[in-house]
């Protein structure tokens, strides 16, 4: 499979699957120093709200980093993922000590779910692949009706506007050949959909969620790889703890490949 095959798949679903044939979710968050903070950052968030025999809900669970985290950290945990690579690799990592309900199924329809059934909800993989409004909303709707009251919901996005300059440090012509409008910037929302902060944000306000964290949640850590893959573990603790400093401050949130949102149903 190539990106040339997968954008003749018209069936959304089928195409999203595909999309893991190609990219590989399991390595992605903890390859290295760099890929790990987005990982670290989110947890520092989720940890915020997180009680004691809370249930977690993980939709679009991927290879499963997050659930695997926290069931073995003694949550209940369910993880609903779509795609056939991503559920292959989150089995391989499965123990019989891991109370994980895992299942494959679609953001979409969540109605093996009682409604207000878990304290926390986790949307990290559907809003990169749903480019109809329709479906984005549908996506949310489904992620607070399965939320209890009181409950948090976490989403994650794929920043549109610092992509560029990190596609341009492994493309020096990425300007002029880039896959965007040149000139509206929106990137091309293939085979990822892109969203800028103010997107992200009016998305989930107009979805009934009462925004309470805006977060980069990887900031610069992908366009400086390789000097963080480099620091002592010193340094890089000292990193993170800098990086936590600023990733919430309104004039660096779009400055990240991947924005947090926390919030709660209005």
């Amino acid at each position: 499979m190539d990106f040339e095959q997968l954008a003749k798949i018209e069936n959304e679903s089928e195409r999203v699957n595909r999309t893991y044939d190609i990219f590989n979710e399991d390595a992605r968050l903890n390859h290295s120093k760099a890929a790990r903070v987005e990982f670290l950052t989110t947890v520092r968030y989720i940890e915020k709200y997180l009680k004691q025999g809370d249930k977690i809900l993980d939709i679009g669970a991927g290879a499963g980093e997050y659930s695997l985290y926290f069931a073995r950290k003694g949550y209940e945990v369910s993880a609903l993922e779509l795609a056939d690579a991503n559920i292959a690799a989150f089995k391989k990592k499965l123990t019989p000590e891991d109370k994980i309900d895992l299942v494959q199924g679609n953001a979409l329809d969540l109605s093996r779910y009682a409604d207000k059934s878990f304290d926390i909800v986790l949307l990290f993989g559907p809003l990169y692949h749903l480019k109809k409004d329709e479906d984005k909303q549908k996506c949310i709707s489904e992620a607070k009706r399965v939320c209890k009251d009181g409950g948090k919901l976490f989403f994650a996005f794929i920043s549109n506007d610092f992509i560029f300059l990190t596609e341009f440090g492994y493309d020096a012509h990425y300007f002029s050949n880039g896959d965007y409008d040149k000139e509206t910037f929106k990137l091309n929302d293939f085979p990822f959909v892109f969203h800028t902060v103010e997107a992200a944000r009016r998305l989930l306000v107009d979805g009934g969620i009462n925004l309470l964290h805006e977060v980069a949640s990887d900031g610069a850590s992908e366009l400086l790889a390789e000097k963080i893959n480099e620091m002592s573990e010193e340094d890089y603790r000292q990193y993170l703890r800098y990086h936590f400093y600023i990733c919430e401050k309104p004039e660096l949130i779009g400055m990240t490949n991947h924005l947090l949102f926390v919030g709660e149903v209005k």
